[in-house]
């Protein structure tokens, strides 16, 4: 069995995610971390070595592939020298902040043989992967339209202690968005599912109940190639409780048949004059910082792990690949483009 070793860019949460993901897998182990105030400390966490630089990190020999999980505007800059290093990268999403960006990254893996994924984490929930198996079985039919929301309040995990890190990404203007923070999940799994690319989009962005020069809510309409069409309400600001079950919400209309998907609750089939839940999500544990390194959070983390290193060995997986994640960024550029000049966007921007 090849053990591959992981090194790891950014110590914040999803950094610590990745060490654990890991951490936990039979063929993954993490050696090194680098980046951010908490390196040190999820360093000393899991006994691996805690690197002042990428710089230091890439040169090492025991490592084979690199996760990144820094801010946004840097994946580009830190893939690119993982490529040149000639270590594999899974980088969190979203890929890069800009289009030119992702192409610049593709080539570079491309041309050097190496792979980069894309972390897409929501194919490898059980709820996700059920709906993707009704789809493709013909279970509802053609789908036509999906209704998705997005929605929950980040004061809420801002208080919780255990998440640590201060935020300031967030309202860093080179985040650009907190739509293509989590936009690009939503526009994934309907690609996924469906095969099929999205060809149209028309939104509203706007920024409520904080402080912050970049987006936080997004109303859309989105036609993807199939003719399936699609709204989108996205928002990181809904007054707490926000709307029950709405966090990440699904709601499918085919030819014969309706999904409800909550990816973190009930899967349910309509048809026949009848609804059956056909899957239970256990509770996944991520709204609280003492449950979100538990199994029911961490097994997609790890299943994408795997996948990542089957593609690596040059076996099939299914994790997001580049392409999917530059298409969940030009999906994002294409709605904030069209909200900035109130006018629908047609896709491929460029391609």
């Amino acid at each position: 069995m090849t053990r591959y070793r992981i090194g790891v860019t950014g110590s914040g949460f999803m950094g610590r995610t990745h060490v654990d993901a890991a951490h936990k897998l039979d063929e993954a182990e993490p050696v090194a971390v680098t980046g951010g105030s908490r390196a040190a400390q999820l360093a000393a966490d899991y006994g691996i070595d805690a690197e002042p630089d990428l710089e230091t990190l890439l040169r090492r020999d025991d490592i084979d592939a690199v996760v990144i999980a820094t801010p946004h505007w840097r994946h580009c800059e830190e893939a690119l020298a993982a490529a040149e290093a000639g270590k594999h990268v899974l980088v969190e999403k979203p890929m890069a902040t800009s289009l030119e960006d992702c192409d610049r990254m593709i080539e570079a893996f491309e041309r050097r043989g190496l792979t980069l994924s894309v972390g897409y984490h929501q194919r490898f929930r059980e709820s996700n992967r059920k709906a993707a198996e009704l789809l493709r079985s013909g279970a509802i039919g053609a789908v036509h339209c999906i209704q998705m929301s997005a929605l929950f309040d980040i004061t809420k995990l801002r208080g919780d202690e255990g998440f640590g890190g201060a935020w300031s990404w967030w309202t860093d203007p080179r985040s650009l968005a907190h739509l293509i923070n989590s936009g690009p999940h939503n526009i994934d799994l309907c690609r996924w599912w469906m095969q099929s690319e999205l060809t149209s989009v028309a939104a509203q962005c706007d920024t409520f109940r904080e402080e912050n020069p970049n987006e936080n809510t997004t109303m859309a309409l989105l036609r993807f190639a199939n003719g399936a069409m699609s709204t989108f309400w996205s928002s990181s600001v809904v007054p707490h409780p926000c709307f029950p079950g709405e966090e990440f919400r699904f709601r499918m209309m085919g030819e014969r048949g309706i999904l409800d998907l909550d990816p973190y609750d009930k899967l349910q089939l309509g048809a026949n004059d009848a609804m059956e839940v056909v899957h239970q999500q256990p509770p996944v544990g991520h709204e609280e910082s003492s449950s979100a390194f538990a199994w029911p959070r961490m097994r997609a983390y790890c299943d994408q792990m795997q996948a990542f290193l089957n593609t690596i060995a040059g076996q099939p997986g299914e994790q997001g690949t580049a392409r999917d994640g530059r298409a969940g960024v030009e999906a994002v550029l294409a709605m904030l483009a069209s909200a900035e000049q109130q006018t629908m966007v047609n896709l491929p921007v460029n391609r």
